[in-house]
């Protein structure tokens, strides 16, 4: 991916300012320990007089006690069970993820929204680094949460008319969440030799082939793959996840409106410098329909046009130059 261009450098005294609430709190927490030697003394016989006094009075105590440990123990935020899920699902760059961590990242993906990752916060980095500004194509950002070696947490910002080409994601597992806005979306998985029709003939149905390149263009390799996803999608809405073979590994982003997509990849593409490649889809029709006619002399046709419909040649190609990604710091706070 194209690095970023600018940067903005936080405020280092950002993190040490405390809220109104927060100010206040402390205060009171430091207040009620106040009062020095003779506090403490007062504080010791009251607890004396309350032991010697009965069973109530120890009763009272403990329960207080009791609810004090609840309240001391909030429930963890979306974002940090995200990231303990992930580790618990991808413990290395070859792992896919068991069926249940699977249920379970997608459980709390399907829960998440935007105030969960912060995105007014991505959102007004990615719009203070002037990037779209600059140009007249559509800009994509995308913001890292969290990176290691098995997976990576990523913001993927989309304006209106943005498109995440075509591309496949390799030995992978992604999870996509809409947070924000419209999206159309396209994916595919490759057409296995046994998932050929029976009957067909090998030519028609060769699951790869070359193209001869033209104007000096090297050949283009190609194979068969068939729709999984062709669908538009509006957020709030659940998780989509992929598979290294399956569940749409190939896919197409298309931004409608101003979108704000959640990422979960594992392993992430800059783990052992694995990249992408990017795809031209292409209708596979002509040759079919000649075999098809061929084959039964013209029956059954609304099955072979469904079929037809569902099934393209993927084409390698460049990465578009139309293409323009850059990375924006994350301004959120930080999980550990």
């Amino acid at each position: 991916m194209p690095p970023n261009e600018k940067e903005t450098d936080p405020d280092p005294s950002a993190g040490c300012r405390l809220g109104a609430p927060t100010y206040m709190l402390m205060a009171a927490v430091e207040g009620s320990g106040g009062g020095g030697a003779a506090a403490v003394k007062r504080r010791r016989d009251a607890s004396t007089r309350r032991r010697s006094g009965g069973g109530g009075g120890g009763v009272s105590v403990r329960k207080r006690r009791v609810q004090h440990r609840q309240v001391d123990a909030p429930t963890a935020p979306p974002l940090q069970r995200l990231l303990a899920a992930c580790r618990r699902a991808f413990r290395g760059p070859g792992t896919v993820p068991a069926p249940d961590d699977v249920a379970l990242i997608r459980g709390i993906l399907d829960k998440m929204g935007a105030d969960d990752v912060h995105l007014r916060a991505v959102a007004k980095a990615a719009t203070a680094s002037g990037l779209q500004t600059l140009r007249t194509r559509p800009v994509i950002t995308r913001t890292t949460i969290y990176e290691c070696a098995n997976f990576s947490i990523v913001i993927f910002l989309l304006p209106p008319g943005a498109v995440i080409p075509l591309h496949n994601h390799p030995g992978m597992t992604v999870f996509s969440k809409p947070l924000h806005g419209s999206l159309h979306v396209t994916s595919y998985d490759w057409v296995l030799p046994q998932q050929h029709r029976q009957g067909d003939d090998d030519a028609t149905w060769s699951s790869s082939s070359t193209t001869t390149g033209g104007d000096g263009d090297p050949p283009r390799k190609r194979r068969l793959a068939k729709v999984v996803l062709d669908a538009d999608l509006r957020a709030p809405c659940d998780a989509l996840v992929l598979f290294p073979e399956s569940g749409g590994n190939m896919h197409r982003f298309a931004a409608a409106t101003p979108c704000a997509v959640l990422d979960v990849l594992g392993p992430p593409y800059s783990a052992g410098d694995r990249d992408c490649t990017y795809y031209q889809d292409l209708p596979c029709s002509s040759r079919q329909d000649d075999h098809a006619g061929n084959e039964d002399g013209g029956g059954g046709s609304g099955g072979r046009d469904e079929q037809q419909r569902r099934v393209v040649w993927l084409q390698e190609t460049d990465k578009p130059k139309t293409l323009e990604m850059y990375e924006v710091p994350y301004r959120g706070p930080p999980i550990v």
